[in-house]
């Protein structure tokens, strides 16, 4: 018996250590994913402003590839918050999402290209492939914006036609509170006429009608009235 309860208690002892471990497993890893995207954050964020300081700042074909990486990496990001965004509430956005991911490939692959060519040091080489990148990014970013945009104007029109439906419904429903108007009964005659409130309430009993005369109060006969106290008068005293 002993051994029982030992063993049982090495088991309740185990699975606590084992739940402890898998928890302290998913909030490090939880942890890790929160760090992971405060950094990436924070690198994108640099990468920006010193590429807008490329841009503004230098010349010749450095300027002009930091205008287009910052360009690629602005609309791939608006698109890719858009379209995450949306699928929250409108499924079909999940196809949209995969047709974007598609495209993120090739916005990697010529981020990385525009990068490799600011490493470049041969200036007149990269003049000459700067025609062939500007088409490049400007058929990415343009079917991007594509996305985005049809995604916007999709959900506008769906708050557009809900505005509608709702305003239809407001309109019914202050109609039907102000049609506070009822048509009443057409009689004739004299006797159909209805009448008011205070004319129609009963008359209390004891008071005359309109039209009769009041009648004298007549005091009871003290002969006649019996009140509770008195002794009910013997039958050999009624003779």
């Amino acid at each position: 018996m002993e051994a029982t309860i030992v063993t049982i208690l090495a088991l309740l002892f185990l699975a606590f250590v084992a739940l402890g471990v898998y928890a302290t497993v998913k909030v490090a890893k939880a942890a890790k994913r929160g760090v992971d995207r405060t950094l990436d954050q924070a690198r994108r964020t640099v990468e920006d402003t010193t590429l807008r300081a490329k841009s503004f700042g230098q010349a010749g074909v450095a300027a002009e590839l930091a205008k287009l990486r910052l360009s690629l990496r602005t609309s791939m990001r608006a698109t890719q918050d858009a379209l995450q965004a949306g699928a929250v509430e409108d499924a079909s956005l999940r196809e949209s999402l995969d047709l974007f991911a598609r495209l993120s490939a090739h916005g990697r692959e010529l981020d990385e290209d525009l990068k490799r060519l600011e490493r470049e040091p041969d200036k007149a080489y990269v003049a000459g492939q700067l025609p062939a990148l500007t088409e490049r990014t400007e058929r990415i970013t343009g079917s991007a914006d594509a996305l985005r945009q049809a995604a916007r104007d999709r959900a506008l029109r769906f708050a557009e036609d809900d505005l509608d439906t709702l305003s239809a419904q407001i309109d019914v429903e202050t109609g039907a509170l102000r049609h506070w108007t009822t048509t009443g009964r057409e009689t004739t005659g004299p006797e159909a006429e209805q009448t008011a409130w205070y004319e129609s309430a009963p008359t209390p009993h004891g008071q005359p009608q309109a039209g009769e005369t009041p009648q004298a109060i007549t005091a009871p006969d003290p002969r006649t009235t019996a009140y509770p106290w008195e002794k009910t008068a013997r039958p050999e005293s009624a003779g």
